[in-house]
């Protein structure tokens, strides 16, 4: 069986993860958020069927009265905070570093295709992720790189001090090489740093496809891994995360669905090993591609979700959306990633719809057969994002592979939408506990001022726009100042509204934070040198 039959063979099988009528519960009895959003009594909700149109985000027609907001920056990438602006919003492509990519196939073990060498046919040299996983390692203070070595061949792990060079220790595992886990045929994977893990021996999860299912493995260091459980029955591109906010597993899990083709179910759980044996057609309709999202015009055909990679960010869920947006024999599928946004877990604001980290059009480049998303999505390298990602240079007039590596894109930190001036945004009803402002902003020319009001609209004693000391320039933690320093904790507990007044610049994110350094507690995605965990402290 040729590579691809394989592909659509496993998908077939999968199958039996079929569409029901819906069902529908919206009986509001549910455990309550961290943003003040109140989640239906049965959660999730049991959908049956597909939304082939933009679905509704419950949180946005129907926000908190009060939104809590001392978890994390807080950012613009949908109307739950807005009541009301003048600002225009923009969204951001994360940009490719120009020195990728950043792993190549170099060794024997990456060169090596064993259905090319089975077929005697052209091989695809492959060190990509897919999704497999980036993580910064605060314990060892360094950058890991999980990624396929050698086209559906082995697990491997690189590591780095600055995630751009990266070195292959000799792990020992297999004598003389960088693999921690061979022997299998491999296809998608999906590794995890648990840092909430109560068993050191299970500080890193895996949760690898193979033969319709998962196979699920533990590790206490990312190198030595011991096989524990396999789920129930998944898609060839079924991959898992973990929702920080509320301490849930998640399997993103491949299905298809008519017409729709490529979509996505959804299964949480506590128990990472334990929970994942989901039954046939127990894991409720999740999200697809619609009809917001553009096809190529090359292709002409409606784009499918491929994949969905996601993590806790600041004080949202970021989901990395690989596309699929058709395939023919002349070039191999031009997946891209676009973005989207979840303040429960479960409902995506996908505003903007184009790639936000592109497939090249370079016939010869890196990325031009290509592109999809790491798990852990990203890490945070100072004052930016860092996005790695597969990417495939294809062979033209055919629709192989060719050589796979990995690449990265970066992007400011909170950099995915800004809110540009002249003009003013006030936000809804807030409430927070901390007595220090922050914001993300790069003001040009123009400068900000900030104002906490009652709920009436009414500046607060010493929280007015004339009390407030301008702000200028750029900074990605620029604190806000008012002329009397005390005056913002006296605004804590109560419900307030805050008017940002830019007369230019992008406004990209603000919090309140309880100390003078700006730790925001959010969660920081998959970490970075900063942090000593999950989340800013």
């Amino acid at each position: 069986m040729n590579r691809r039959a394989f592909v659509k063979a496993a998908a077939a099988a999968a199958a039996g993860l079929a569409v029901s009528p819906a069902v529908v519960d919206a009986a509001p009895a549910g455990e309550l958020l961290y943003n003040g959003i109140r989640l239906p009594r049965i959660w999730p909700p049991p959908l049956r069927s597909f939304a082939r149109v933009p679905a509704p985000v419950p949180y946005l027609r129907d926000p908190p009265a009060i939104i809590p907001i001392d978890v994390g920056r807080q950012l613009f990438v949908d109307d739950f905070l807005i009541e009301t602006t003048t600002l225009t919003r923009t969204f951001h492509q994360a940009t490719y570093y120009s020195g990728n990519p950043v792993l190549r196939p170099v060794t024997a073990w990456e060169k090596f295709d064993e259905h090319a060498d089975r077929t005697n046919t052209r091989p695809n040299p492959t060190a990509m992720v897919f999704s497999d996983g980036v993580f910064y390692d605060p314990q060892e203070r360094l950058y890991k790189m999980w990624y396929m070595g050698g086209y559906n061949g082995t697990t491997c792990c690189a590591v780095s001090h600055d995630g751009i060079e990266w070195s292959r220790p000799d792990f020992g595992v297999k004598p003389g090489t960088n693999i921690v886990l061979s022997g299998i045929y491999r296809d998608s994977s999906t590794i995890w740093l648990d840092h909430d893990a109560a068993d050191s021996s299970q500080r890193f999860k895996m949760a690898m496809w193979y033969d319709r299912s998962l196979q699920l493995y533990a590790s206490p260091d990312g190198i030595h891994w011991t096989h524990r459980a396999q789920s129930g029955a998944a898609g060839d591109r079924t991959t898992m995360f973990y929702n920080g906010f509320r301490r849930k597993w998640v399997f993103s899990i491949r299905d298809e669905d008519g017409a729709m083709r490529r979509v996505r179910r959804y299964w949480e759980t506590d128990d990472f090993f334990g929970g994942a044996q989901w039954r046939p057609g127990e894991p409720p309709c999740w999200v697809g591609a619609d009809t917001a999202d553009p096809r190529r015009s090359d292709y002409q055909v409606d784009p499918q979700l491929y994949n969905l990679d996601a993590i806790a960010y600041e004080s949202v869920m970021l989901g990395l959306f690989t596309i699929w947006r058709g395939e023919t024999n002349q070039r191999e599928k031009p997946n891209d990633i676009c973005v989207g946004f979840s303040r429960d877990g479960f409902h995506w604001s996908r505003l903007d719809r184009a790639p936000f980290i592109p497939v090249s059009e370079r016939v010869g480049d890196w990325n031009w057969g290509n592109v999809q998303s790491a798990g852990g999505c990203c890490v945070i390298a100072g004052d930016r994002l860092h996005f790695y990602v597969s990417g495939r240079s294809g062979v033209p007039g055919t629709s192989l592979p060719g050589t796979c590596c990995t690449g990265v894109a970066t992007l400011r930190r909170d950099g995915f939408v800004s809110m540009n001036g002249p003009g003013l945004l006030v936000t809804r009803r807030i409430r927070f506990t901390g007595a220090h402002a922050f914001v993300n902003a790069d003001l040009g020319d123009g400068e900000l001022r900030v104002e906490v009001e009652d709920e009436h609209g009414r500046p607060l004693p010493g929280l007015s726009l004339d009390d407030c000391v301008p702000l200028r320039g750029e900074g990605t933690a620029m604190r806000v100042h008012w002329r009397d320093a005390g005056a913002l904790a006296a605004a804590a507990g109560r419900p307030v509204r805050v008017r940002f007044q830019l007369t230019g610049g992008q406004l990209f994110a603000f919090w309140m934070s309880p100390t003078a350094l700006g730790a925001s507690h959010g969660f920081v995605a998959a970490g970075g040198p900063a942090f000593s965990g999950a989340r800013d402290t």
